[in-house]
């Protein structure tokens, strides 16, 4: 540590230091006499005798006071000490006391740091800065140890005055053997609360040394620990982590709080290893309990470390920590979690019965972690029943989270009646339902056709039981109302919700959608511009929507001004963005515009994806440019990770066969096979009516082998191009086959087979059959 010397007032200083001057008067001096000589009969201490000492100065020209003095025993000369008012006074007299005394002579030297550490005391009660940096000075100069209790005093008041070099300064001249346990925690807890950790990791390393002279107490740990939970020390971490075993070899350990904390934040910082090392490095103690195992479960559930989990709890066994409430609870919720449900039951069932040697009661948390998980797993009949064995069995009762679970496990299943028998039922028991309760219900009867009913619940919450909804309520509600078209009520759905709250960004997000998909853009983004003013910030979802929309619209300007609006809030567009805006410039052939967003969209790294290719290839194909369909089928093949799917195979053959380039559409499908495509109806249809147009009847019989084989189903179109093609060469016999190998009367819907049935009566083939 640096050493700096003490500042200050050098005229002060200097009168403190004057030495004192006995008088030349010959007096008896007690701490003088030779060992040999007759000593003087100790004085007696007397009130009277304090007074008359600390109330006066003239020690040296009193023969008799000096007599008095000096006849007293250490622990008297102590006692006057404690007896003066000012610093001044007590150091004269422990001048007075150091001018007398000859160690050498006497059996009973004088307790001169004990005085001085009065006057020290004295001083810093004063307050004077000067004087006590004069005090320390003195100290050395005249060579008196400062006492432990001179030390502390003396830290503190410079680390109070944020003096932290004056306070190492005391430290640094201390005797060793003043420098002790106490003495070492007020420097540590200096040091830490100054940002010198080196300084302090080297103090503390002294003292955790295992034959260190003054070791850690309580106090060091206390002083330390807040610190290491406080602070985040990066690549340090396993160091300072380290020292909590060296505590624990001198029987120094952190408190079940402490521990915990610590545990906690080792895996709230992903350092589960550590958390790990650090509490089985504890256990050797036997120090650890269920508390900080409890946080570790916790850090390992997160992280879906099953084999740990199992390993920590069966260690916990074997060091008789006996698991709680809070252990089987923890354990439990992850399992639901992560849909292990039976195992959770499993779990629970060995706790209720103390499997392990060990019985606890479930509490009513427990149950509601239970019930969760079973209807997250569409088991609510299951959940049900154990509500009402944890009526019945643990006489626990339902809580409103209770039934929350059960009412979301019954929306989620369609069972809507059985949700509302929950409610009524939870009403019925005096357990009061929540907003939660409310959106649960309403968002329930909304995705099961049921917004009027949703609707109507709402209202009747509102009335009855002064729910008033939040922004869920009203978010759920109007994304329905969008989503059946009934714009007008999701508006004034939103008008209400800004009466009574301010709307959340759900709730603009549903409105902008439904009004796009409605047809309505300029209407979304005027919603648009009132969620900014509101402070809510457009996603990228919100931006696609709207752009999409007035693409749609065919307002390529106000699509424009979304993407720079978008841009202009660093929302970087993504692939949809990119396909929509590709899309709309194909549709209307402009390809050169078209050409640039793809150029655009992989240069700010997007991968062009099937949507973006068969886009290009359907609108070239549409404008009748098919060799450039073809140039970008090619390069697809050759240098895309995207291969085509069957939609771009359909539209290149049927575009293909409408320009007579059967061959080309027949190398085609023949690729499709080898690519691993699918070829569906409505490829075939496609090169059947192309084969039919050249008359080249065995590829048709041949592709109608295939449909069978493939368990392709016709439609109305394959038997229509079939019915008149076959019929006109002669061949309506390979109809009657074809439609049988397909089951007509189980392949096809009534409408299908009424009109099949209509086509074989039109050649007189149904009369025949």
């Amino acid at each position: 540590m640096k050493k700096t010397p003490i500042s200050a007032s050098k005229q002060y200083i200097h009168s403190l230091l004057k030495p004192y001057k006995p008088s030349t008067t010959t007096h008896f001096r007690r701490f003088s006499v030779a060992p040999d000589s007759p000593q003087p009969p100790s004085q007696e201490l007397t009130q009277p005798i304090i007074t008359q000492i600390t109330t006066t100065d003239n020690w040296t020209t009193n023969t008799t006071l000096n007599q008095q003095i000096l006849s007293l025993t250490p622990q008297s000369l102590i006692k006057i000490a404690r007896e003066f008012q000012t610093s001044t006074k007590a150091l004269n007299f422990f001048n007075f006391i150091r001018e007398n005394e000859n160690p050498s002579l006497s059996l009973h030297p004088p307790p001169l740091d004990s005085i001085f550490q009065t006057v020290i005391q004295l001083a810093i009660r004063e307050g004077d800065y000067a004087s006590i940096v004069g005090l320390f000075n003195l100290s050395k100069e005249v060579k008196v140890s400062l006492t432990n209790h001179s030390a502390i005093r003396l830290i503190s008041y410079f680390s109070c005055l944020n003096k932290v070099q004056d306070s190492m300064l005391v430290y640094d001249n201390l005797d060793p053997d003043v420098k002790n346990t106490n003495v070492r925690n007020i420097v540590l807890d200096l040091l830490l609360k100054s940002e010198r950790f080196d300084d302090a990791r080297q103090l503390l390393d002294e003292m955790l040394e295992p034959d260190a002279k003054f070791p850690p107490n309580e106090i060091t740990l206390n002083i330390v620990f807040p610190v290491l939970l406080r602070r985040d020390w990066g690549n340090r971490t396993d160091d300072f982590i380290g020292l909590v075993p060296k505590f624990g070899v001198h029987g120094v350990f952190p408190n079940k709080l402490l521990l915990t904390k610590l545990i906690t934040k080792l895996c709230r910082s992903c350092r589960n290893e550590k958390a790990w090392d650090l509490l089985h490095e504890l256990m050797k103690f036997g120090k650890v309990e269920a508390a900080p195992c409890n946080a570790l479960l916790s850090g390992l559930a997160r992280e879906r470390d099953y084999k740990k989990i199992n390993v920590l709890l069966k260690e916990m066994k074997e060091n008789e920590i006996k698991p709680d409430i809070v252990t089987y609870g923890m354990v439990v919720n992850h399992l639901c979690k992560s849909r292990r449900v039976d195992e959770a039951l499993d779990m629970f069932k060995q706790m209720k019965e103390g499997s392990d040697g060990i019985s606890v009661k479930p509490d009513v948390i427990l149950y509601n972690t239970l019930i969760d998980g079973l209807c997250k797993v569409g088991r609510q009949e299951e959940g049900a029943a154990l509500m009402k064995q944890m009526r019945l069995e643990d006489n626990c009762i339902p809580n409103v989270v209770t039934y929350n679970c059960l009412i979301d496990g019954f929306c989620k299943s369609g069972e809507i009646e059985r949700s509302q028998e929950l409610f009524d039922e939870m009403n019925n028991e005096g357990v009061d339902p929540n907003v939660i309760t409310i959106n649960t219900l309403v968002d329930g009867m909304c995705k099961h056709g049921r917004i009027g009913n949703a609707m109507e619940f709402f209202r009747k919450m509102q009335e009855e039981k002064g729910i008033k909804g939040n922004a869920v309520t009203y978010s759920t509600l109007i994304s329905a109302f969008c989503s059946v078209n009934n714009i007008e009520k999701a508006m004034a759905l939103f008008d209400e919700m800004e009466s009574v709250g301010s709307p959340d960004a759900l709730a603009y997000y549903s409105l902008i959608s439904g009004l796009t998909l409605a047809g309505r853009p300029d209407d979304a983004s005027f919603i648009a511009s009132k969620m900014k003013k509101a402070g809510f910030q457009m996603d990228l979802v919100s931006y696609n929507t709207l752009i999409g929309g007035f693409c749609r619209k065919k307002k390529l300007d106000k699509a424009v001004e979304i993407l720079k609006d978008m841009e202009e809030n660093g929302v970087k567009a993504d692939g949809v963005t990119y396909n929509t805006l590709i899309s709309y410039f194909s549709q209307h052939g402009d390809f050169e515009s078209a050409h640039k967003f793809l150029k655009q969209m992989i240069i700010d790294g997007n991968v062009p994806t099937v949507v973006t290719y068969g886009t290009l290839i359907h609108a070239y194909c549409l404008a009748g440019n098919l060799d450039e369909a073809l140039d970008i089928f090619d390069k697809m093949l050759v240098s895309s990770k995207v291969p085509p799917n069957t939609v771009i195979y359909n539209v290149l053959i049927e575009s293909l066969c409408k320009r007579g380039k059967i061959d080309h559409a027949l190398s085609l499908m023949d690729g499709m096979v080898q690519k691993g495509v699918r070829s569906n109806t409505t490829t075939y249809n496609a090169m059947l009516k192309g084969l039919s147009s050249k008359n080249r009847l065995q590829e048709a019989l041949r592709l109608m082998d295939q449909m069978t084989n493939q368990a392709c189903n016709p439609d109305y179109v394959t038997l229509e191009i079939l019915n008149d093609w076959l019929d006109a060469v002669g061949e309506i016999e390979k109809l009657r086959m074809f439609v049988q190998g397909y089951q007509v009367s189980s392949a096809f819907n009534g409408s299908d087979l009424l009109l099949v049935q209509h086509l074989m009566v039109q050649t007189s083939y149904w009369f025949n059959t």
